[in-house]
């Protein structure tokens, strides 16, 4: 396989949470979610992935992925479960059981690149040893908050042992590459949307300009 395509589910459906600026943005409508799920069955070349360990990734996501023999890698902000709207240890446990992966999306949804030594240990590695323990084994994969790095948060992610680290840079991925770019799905997203991100892609300009953001990000 030459490329793959990394979606990001945020929410769905209706959440008894109040949410943070701007993450209306990236939460979809029940339909829009089966819309995405219905287009991605059978194809390998897509995985799905859900951050920010919201309820509806079990009370809605899971019976729909489970019904389409869909697999899934949830990233979980580890300090935030239980609190209203989020995700319990009971449900990190109910994915695992259906055979979903299981990764770190961080402590409390902050942004790596501002972390102070007692937050960075929060976020990089409480966050680890908390969810390893629910999962019973070494959480090794993480989901970069809010796609912000630069080169000292990737330094640190792969000092700590990180095999995979995911971003929102967009765009299409190596398999098997270190650092995955990832596309969020979107609240006006429709069929055409779903189409042209998993068989058209951006045009070339807009390939060439992610591409340079992401070099810059890895080096500034």
């Amino acid at each position: 396989m030459r490329a793959v395509t990394n979606l990001t589910v945020h929410g769905i459906g209706h959440t008894t949470r109040e949410l943070d600026p701007g993450e209306g943005d990236t939460w979809v409508s029940v339909a829009q979610f089966e819309q995405v799920v219905d287009a991605v069955a059978g194809r390998p070349d897509v995985r799905l992935t859900f951050d920010d360990g919201n309820a509806s990734d079990v009370e809605i996501a899971l019976p729909r992925l489970v019904e389409r023999g869909l697999k899934a890698e949830f990233f979980v902000l580890a300090g935030l479960l239980g609190e209203p709207g989020r995700l319990d240890s009971e449900g990190v446990r109910e994915l695992l059981g259906a055979g979903m992966r299981i990764g770190s999306h961080g402590w409390a949804h902050r942004d790596w690149r501002t972390l102070g030594p007692r937050e960075a240990a929060e976020e990089l590695s409480a966050a680890h040893h908390l969810l390893g323990q629910l999962v019973g084994e070494p959480v090794s994969r993480v989901a970069i908050p809010f796609g912000s790095y630069d080169r000292l948060v990737l330094s640190r992610l792969r000092s700590m042992g990180v095999t995979r680290a995911y971003t929102s840079d967009g765009g299409r991925a190596r398999p098997g590459a270190w650092l995955q770019p990832r596309t969020s799905l979107r609240h006006d997203l429709d069929r055409g949307w779903i189409a042209r991100v998993l068989d058209g892609g951006p045009s070339l300009p807009r390939r060439a300009a992610k591409l340079a953001m992401r070099l810059y990000k890895r080096v500034r």
